[in-house]
């Protein structure tokens, strides 16, 4: 199975509460950090709540 690379490239600051847990979830943490995930339906669902906040390469 692919796996996807995410990296968090905006700022989580003044953000709704849900897309700052969803990048949590997704192991973020500060902006440039990266994290390789599985691509699977539950990650690409927390990817499309905070796409205009990541950038997805896959590995």
């Amino acid at each position: 199975m692919a796996e996807l690379k995410v990296t968090l490239k905006r700022s989580i600051i003044g953000r709704p509460q849900n897309q700052k847990d969803t990048v949590k979830a997704l192991g973020l943490g500060k902006v440039n950090s990266s994290v390789v995930k599985p691509d699977n339906v539950a990650i690409k669902g927390m990817i499309n709540t905070v796409s205009h906040l990541v950038d997805v390469e896959e590995v």
